[in-house]
């Protein structure tokens, strides 16, 4: 009485913001593995969607109604006159498991398209990334070749440093020739000084041999 009491009082002074005790079950919970499950379903899936599966499942159908129709009655466990029961039993349970087995296929593949999908969206991302990347990097080298001499430059350069050469060569060899033909033309003769040798005071002269 007294626990029944308590637990009156606990419940009566719970109030929303208070969570429930989780119950017992009279049957666990069984989960099995996705994975394990998921190949199972699409292998299911794959083999319906095949020839051979249809070929089979004509065969045994034909081989049902055969044995039902053409059989003694004695042997017949499906009789045609309750209209292949049995088998329509067996149709609707093989239909209304197939139908969430490939459910259940349909949903793991769209799973794998969503993960597909998602890594080629990143793909194409670091993709885009590269190639803006590339182009910056190519646009940087257009910037600095057009500070560099090129081949047509240093070549038009060293074709003008040249003719400057020949030209103060020409230049050079004209002076020399003009000067040797002004002192061809005009010759100049100048005067040698005389200079008087003053002899010493004092000293005897000298005795001419």
């Amino acid at each position: 009485m007294a626990e029944k009491f308590v637990e009156r009082q606990r419940n009566q002074n719970s109030g929303l913001d208070t969570p429930l005790e989780l119950r017992s079950r009279f049957f666990p919970r069984y989960s099995p593995d996705p994975d394990s499950f998921g190949r199972l379903t699409e292998g299911f899936a794959r083999f319906m969607g095949t020839p051979r599966f249809l070929l089979y499942m004509t065969l045994f159908c034909a081989a049902w109604l055969g044995w039902n129709t053409l059989a003694p009655e004695a042997w017949q466990f499906d009789p045609r006159a309750l209209n292949f029961t049995l088998l329509t039993l067996i149709l609707s349970l093989q239909a209304s498991y197939a139908a969430p087995l490939l459910l259940l296929a349909q949903n793991r593949q769209d799973d794998r398209d969503r993960v597909a999908i998602e890594q080629d969206r990143q793909t194409a991302a670091r993709n885009l990334a590269d190639t803006e990347y590339l182009t910056r990097e190519l646009a940087a080298l257009r910037i600095a070749l057009r500070e560099v001499a090129t081949r047509d430059f240093v070549r038009s350069e060293l074709k003008s440093l040249l003719e400057d050469l020949i030209v103060a060569g020409e230049s050079e060899d004209a002076e020399p020739r003009g000067r040797s033909r002004d002192s061809k033309g005009s010759p100049k003769t100048q005067a040698i000084p005389k200079v008087k040798v003053r002899k010493p005071v004092g000293q005897p002269p000298s005795s001419s041999l």
